[in-house]
């Protein structure tokens, strides 16, 4: 008799903290909307669906990625702010995005204000069109010297204005900026030849490359980068030694007020996605790295990205304010 009420004791106590259990791991209820403030096709958009693919396994539920272009990518991110905050919308983009947003007054919210989820890195690549006559980084240098060269990107502050942005300041060189909504059209301005150039993220450029469609005259890094099907791009440092190295972090920003068990089971799945097989292959594929910054890591190297952006922006010219005016110290 005693052991029958031993084991129906036991029943009972098992089934309170099955309840409790449920009670404290509710997260996910329902599908995440992933929202990428760009066209189809471009880095953000890329990374987000390897990703999402990877992590909705781990999280039990669906990674809906939405593509809500327009704005340099701040149309899309304030519609994740304008969400609740709940944890079930995320936008997807490149830190070098996320930390100009306040600056360029195209946001209200902070760099500061976001949690960010960081997976690959890729560099900018120097591209022109496939029957270019320009052949080499010198040829390109050259034409500039007599006239501004046309120069497509993203968007106004995107990572490959950032890009020509940079190498201006170093070179001293003029272009003439042509923004479109986002990286695969400013692609493919460049291969139908309505721009002469782009400086845009590597990832977003090799599928040209391999196609023969992009001539690649140089990786805007120290070290050369080797694009299989199409061959080792050359450093910019061959022509420019002290040029820096340039390029974007890629993954998911969200909203850094969201519940703390969100914020816990995306921050597991995330570490393990990332470290994917899933992952590693589309890096590589893509001429790129993986990264995983996430956590307190991530906001010292979003201090780092916003001061070295931002300012470089300012002294160029396109945002209007001085960085120091939103809490972004001079580098």
């Amino acid at each position: 008799m005693k052991s029958i009420r031993f084991i129906s004791a036991m029943t009972a106590l098992v089934l309170v903290l099955a309840v409790s259990g449920a009670a404290f791991a509710a997260w996910p209820e329902k599908p995440v909307n992933v929202i990428v403030p760009w066209s189809p096709g471009g880095a953000s958009d890329l990374t987000a669906r390897t990703l999402a693919a990877e992590m909705e396994k781990l999280l039990g539920t669906r990674l809906s990625v939405t593509n809500t272009p327009g704005g340099a990518g701040a149309i899309g991110t304030q519609a994740m702010f304008d969400a609740a905050r709940d944890g079930y919308t995320w936008s997807a983009n490149a830190d070098g995005s996320i930390v100009t947003y306040q600056a360029l007054d195209m946001l209200k919210q902070s760099h500061k204000d976001y949690a960010s989820f960081m997976a690959v890195f890729t560099p900018n690549v120097i591209c022109v069109p496939a029957n270019s006559p320009f052949n080499d980084l010198k040829d390109l240098m050259d034409a500039m010297k007599a006239r501004p060269v046309t120069v497509s990107s993203a968007g106004t502050g995107s990572g490959g204005h950032q890009a020509a942005e940079f190498f201006r300041m170093g070179t001293g060189l003029e272009y003439r900026h042509v923004p479109y909504q986002g990286g695969a059209p400013a692609v493919t301005a460049t291969v139908k030849g309505e721009v002469e150039a782009i400086m845009q993220l590597s990832m977003e450029v090799t599928e040209m490359l391999r196609a023969k469609q992009l001539k690649a005259l140089a990786v805007m890094d120290g070290e050369p980068l080797d694009v299989e099907g199409y061959g080792a791009i050359p450093p910019i440092t061959k022509w420019l030694p002290d040029f820096p190295s340039v390029g974007n972090r890629f993954g998911f920003f969200l909203p850094k007020d969201i519940p703390a068990d969100a914020k816990e089971a995306i921050t597991a799945a995330f570490k393990t996605a990332a470290a994917s097989d899933a992952i590693k292959k589309f890096a590589a594929d893509r001429g790129s790295k993986v990264v995983t910054l996430y956590g307190e890591e991530a906001e010292k190297e979003m201090e780092v990205k916003a001061s070295r952006v931002c300012w470089l922006l300012f002294e160029s010219g396109v945002i209007k304010n001085s960085p120091d005016q939103y809490g972004i110290p001079k580098p």
